[in-house]
């Protein structure tokens, strides 16, 4: 599935919009995230889904404009976007062809969910606030969705669906910001950057403070904040600016997250279902390249994730993502 999707976007990198990115920057921003752990095994957190849309500049109503007016964060000089998502995430134990999986083992459980935000760019600063809302256990569509998916392409029937998290409406209120550092050309010829961030998340669904930095180094870096990701995670935008031709960059990156609640590991608030005993401290160590040609912006990421449950049979969780955004 991964090698078809990763054709699929190469495919769209030669279509004849892209030439024109350079004459009209003003455009609004389509981003697809796969993320999925199909390189390891089908177990913990196993599949992410995220299609968002970013408004062209110089939005002034809205209703995530005025949810904004509560958060007076954003700087005044700021480019201010506004920002739409849908996405679907999927969790199961490690071994999912037993119908009644161990009790110390992470329960099965799906999310899906919109969302919409606010993003407020300086050249210098990022800040972004998001305002989510979806469903929790059945309605989430999890178990139809793993299971359509492995008929499919032939990998072994998820059974323990039954035992999944109860329905529950979740919410969640995230910010964040970045910080860029002054791009530096000393190392080989080559320019690099840093870029710094910290933010927190509160929510029935998660709850947490995160702060880490991502290094940047390739050709002609362009001006973005990483690529879009799927929560949590290091940060990463459908923002980019469009530029003429072609550059890339290859990154790396480190968060820490403190961890106060997260409904896939703890369960459902009100009612009696799976849990684990979660780790309060879980960290992200990611790296990857960007390619950019024009208004289209293709990465990959690769991401080693710590243990999140103490009965965790591993020290840490790998998974890989794919990441299209294109400008029109």
């Amino acid at each position: 599935m991964l090698r078809s999707m990763l054709v699929i976007f190469i495919l769209i990198l030669s279509i004849p919009f892209a030439a024109n990115a350079a004459e009209q920057p003003e455009k609004g921003t389509l981003s697809i995230v796969y993320e999925n752990d199909i390189f390891h095994s089908d177990s913990y957190y196993t599949n992410g889904f995220r299609v968002s849309w970013l408004s062209k500049p110089g939005v002034k109503s809205d209703i995530a404009m005025r949810l904004a007016t509560y958060f007076p964060i954003f700087p005044a000089d700021a480019t201010v976007l506004v920002n739409y998502a849908f996405g679907q995430n999927m969790y199961t134990p490690k071994d999912i062809t037993l119908e009644n999986p161990p009790k110390d083992d992470r329960p099965y459980a799906g999310w899906l969910y919109g969302s919409v935000g606010l993003i407020a760019e300086t050249g210098r600063q990022l800040d972004q606030i998001d305002f989510t809302f979806g469903m929790v256990g059945p309605a989430s569509l999890g178990e139809e969705t793993q299971k359509f998916v492995h008929k499919k392409i032939g990998s072994p029937e998820p059974k323990g669906w039954d035992g999944q998290l109860k329905n529950e409406p979740g919410f969640l209120v995230t910010y964040l910001r970045s910080w860029r550092s002054e791009i530096a050309d000393t190392f080989l010829g080559m320019p690099y950057d840093i870029t710094p961030h910290a933010g927190a998340t509160f929510g029935n669904v998660f709850t947490y403070a995160n702060a880490g930095a991502t290094f940047r180094y390739g050709k002609e870096l362009p001006l973005d904040y990483g690529s879009p990701r799927v929560q949590p995670s290091l940060p990463g935008s459908g923002y980019f600016k469009a530029e003429k031709g072609f550059s890339w960059y290859l990154f790396a990156g480190a968060e820490g997250r403190a961890v106060a609640h997260n409904i896939f590991l703890d369960g459902n608030t009100l009612e009696d279902s799976g849990r684990v005993k979660k780790r309060y401290f879980v960290g992200d160590i990611q790296s990857g390249v960007v390619l950019t040609l024009n208004n289209i912006r293709l990465s990959y990421t690769h991401v080693l994730r710590t243990q999140e449950f103490k009965t965790q049979d591993s020290h840490y969780q790998a998974f890989r993502t794919l990441s299209l955004s294109m400008q029109f």
